[in-house]
């Protein structure tokens, strides 16, 4: 299987994890990201972990990515120009979207619309209609059609939208505008609303349309000059981009269907954690991302991540399958301030990132942040990446001071005021995921990862009262190795729309497997074997009249065994734990969802020698630190001479090369099989 490299890009650094898939054996490596050009700090930490393991970059087989790409042109506003076309008497779709208003019962009065991804005068509408049983009712306008498309070329867009009423069931009239504006604006992309999201409500479909039409421009420029880079740099191996959803996508289809990689650098945090989990014995994980700008959270059940059919970037809510995850703006370089008005201490989300960076990075950076604080308070020492990034306490204690002096508070205070603050940010986003969903956060256990999340674990553990806080092996590159270690993904959804009573458990087993088929081909045709394929599915159901649906896995044989009233009761169990309550009314059956899956990778990992429980061998020097309001004795462990068993008594503090993992006082943390820390209350 060769070389595995994946590829996290942060907001601070840049990510990469290599993996020998015979051996098992993997190199790890951080470098600062450069906003400007992302590929740019790719490259530079391509050479660096190629000289760490001592092999060519052509003899890497996969080269597999995590982005935030697409996030952010859309968080930014940078997507493209694009032209809209619609049915005739349908141009107003984007201006009236739903009527769903986000904040009070006054939000109404004073909400600012956002701005739609198409604008006005950039959309126009063409006459031919189809039914909602895919009939042509009118014939297709093509003469219109063709003057709305010189007509949108003529004033400048960059990317083209078809979404026509009822087109999920027959596209035929979106293909033929397809082919006319491929004619027209040959090296313009075109998107066509039956080929991104073929499922009914023709708002939610044309503005997934409009989203994947506006990143493709942005996101084709990035891999075409990512390839370049990379065959520069010798590389041959194959390069795919990790999906919303956690699977792994060809870097051909991620320039077709952008809208797909939305949210791929909050997954590979997910599907590391889920590699991590497997060895480690655990299913049920909580899992915190802590990076330099924001923390993303999730939950994983059963070894089995949730995933919701919405993806949120911004105020834009696109119809696409992504994992659950949550972020707040609280990071390492999230900034605290105490505004004038309230003499309140705040912190995030404003971030220092990668550029100035925290005060103690040494960069430029003048305002205190959350990394600042830790430095303060002792929790992170002097040095980080293995000694290699020296950190400025100095500066840290006098950027703080400015805090404490505004506050009137003594510097200790300060810093640990801040810590708190962004702790109490972090565990408010683990609620709206556990405890909002209707799942305890005590049958789970909190796992802490990226640059800062082992150092904010136990801390944020104690809130939730999930045991054990994990602090993975590498967990500075658990997004990197996430994206190393997932496996291709791809599916397609059609609207079925039909009360539960008039459908039979055969009738959807023919359709889905149809569906399969479908997926399947779509996966061969990137190179997957067909016979290393798995085919998942999924049903959505509502009560009739609702406007929202609960997606439900199934396979054909629970299907055939249990019959439509097994969906239906686990509908109404899921829909009770989700809502706390059920109704009378008619069950609806929306859509149909086939995933294709390819080869599930079984890489493991390396498991440590046996120690005595011992940790001394690993004890690097003496430390005090700043906890429970007074200065504490406590010992700088390096975790690469940790062995299996060892029990490392808080307060205590185990570095690294890519992390820093904090043991508070009262608790305790063993060492399990594969390096994993699992901290414990005393």
């Amino acid at each position: 299987m060769g070389y595995r490299l994946g590829v996290d890009v942060g907001g601070t650094f840049t990510d990469l994890l290599l993996f020998d898939a015979e051996s098992g054996a993997f190199w790890r490596h951080k470098t600062p990201s450069t906003p400007h050009d992302s590929s740019e700090g790719i490259l530079t930490g391509v050479h660096a972990i190629c000289g760490a393991a001592g092999i060519d970059a052509n003899e890497i087989a996969f080269f597999l990515h995590g982005t935030t790409v697409a996030t952010n042109a859309m968080l930014e506003g940078k997507g493209a120009r694009v032209g809209l076309i619609t049915t005739e008497g349908y141009r107003h779709v984007m201006q009236i979207a739903r009527s769903y208003v986000p904040g009070g019962l006054a939000g109404w009065i004073i909400w600012p619309k956002p701005k739609p991804l198409a604008a006005l005068e950039d959309t126009v509408a063409v006459g031919g209609r189809m039914n909602a049983a895919g009939q042509e009712v009118r014939p297709l306008d093509e003469v219109a059609a063709r003057a709305a498309l010189i007509q949108l070329k003529e004033q400048g867009v960059e990317a083209i939208t078809v979404s026509l009423m009822n087109a999920y069931v027959n596209g035929d009239h979106e293909t033929r505008i397809g082919a006319m504006a491929r004619e027209i604006m040959q090296d313009v992309p075109v998107s066509l609303s039956h080929e991104v999201l073929p499922e009914m409500q023709e708002y939610e479909r044309t503005l997934t349309t409009v989203a994947n039409a506006a990143v493709r421009p942005v996101v084709g420029r990035y891999v075409a000059s990512l390839r370049d880079r990379l065959a520069k740099a010798g590389m041959i191996g194959k390069l795919s981009l990790l999906r919303s959803d956690g699977g792994l996508m060809s870097a051909q289809k991620a320039e077709e269907h952008p809208v797909n990689i939305l949210m791929s650098g909050p997954a590979g945090g997910v599907t590391g954690a889920l590699w991590v989990a497997r060895n480690a014995g655990l299913t049920n994980i909580l899992t915190l991302d802590v990076g330099g700008t924001s923390t993303d959270v999730a939950l994983i059940e059963n070894l089995e991540p949730r995933r919701v059919r919405t993806t949120e970037v911004g105020h834009l809510s696109v119809r696409t399958s992504s994992l659950d995850v949550k972020t707040v703006g609280a990071g390492g370089g999230s900034i605290a301030y105490v505004p004038e008005l309230t003499k309140a201490l705040r912190v995030g989300p404003q971030s220092a990132g990668a550029v100035p960076g925290p005060v103690a990075y040494g960069k430029g950076g003048e305002l205190p942040t959350v990394t600042d604080a830790n430095v303060v308070l002792g929790y992170l020492p002097e040095n980080l990446l293995g000694g290699t990034f020296q950190l400025d306490r100095a500066g840290a204690k006098r950027a703080v001071q400015t805090i404490a002096d505004a506050l009137g508070i003594d510097l200790m205070a300060a810093a640990r005021g801040i810590i708190d603050i962004v702790n109490e940010n972090m565990f408010g986003a683990l609620r709206m995921i556990s405890v909002q969903q209707g799942y305890d956060p005590r049958h789970f256990a909190l796992m802490g990862f990226g640059g800062a999340g082992p150092l904010h674990v136990n801390a944020v553990a104690r809130l939730m009262g999930s045991w054990p806080a994990v602090s993975p092996v590498s967990p500075g590159v658990l997004c990197a190795l996430g994206d190393a270690t997932t496996r291709m993904r791809t599916e397609t959804a059609r609207s079925f729309s039909r009360l539960a009573h008039t459908t039979t458990a055969e009738e959807l087993d023919a359709i889905l497997s149809d569906m399969a088929q479908q997926t399947r081909a779509e996966l061969t045709s990137d190179g997957v074997p067909a016979a290393l394929i798995e085919s998942a599915f999924e049903i959505d159901v509502r009560y009739a009249g609702q406007a929202f649906e609960v997606p439900l896995t199934i396979t054909p044989e629970v299907l055939l065994r249990d019959g439509i009233a097994g969906i239906l009761a686990r509908f109404d169990e899921e829909h009770l734990r989700l809502f706390t309550f059920n109704m009378d009314t008619p069950h609806e059956i929306v859509n149909l969802r086939a995933v294709a899956l390819g080869q599930a990778l079984n890489l493991p990992a390396a498991e440590l020698p046996v120690g005595n429980g011992d940790p001394s061998a690993a004890k690097m020097r003496d430390h005090v630190l700043w906890m429970d309001g007074s200065e504490q004795a406590a010992v700088i462990y390096d975790r690469s001479k940790l062995k299996q068993g060892d029990v490392i008594p808080g307060p205590a503090i185990v570095v690294e090369m890519d992390s820093t993992t904090l043991i508070e006082s009262g608790c305790i943390a063993v060492v399990d099989k594969v390096g994993n820390i699992l901290i414990n209350l005393a």
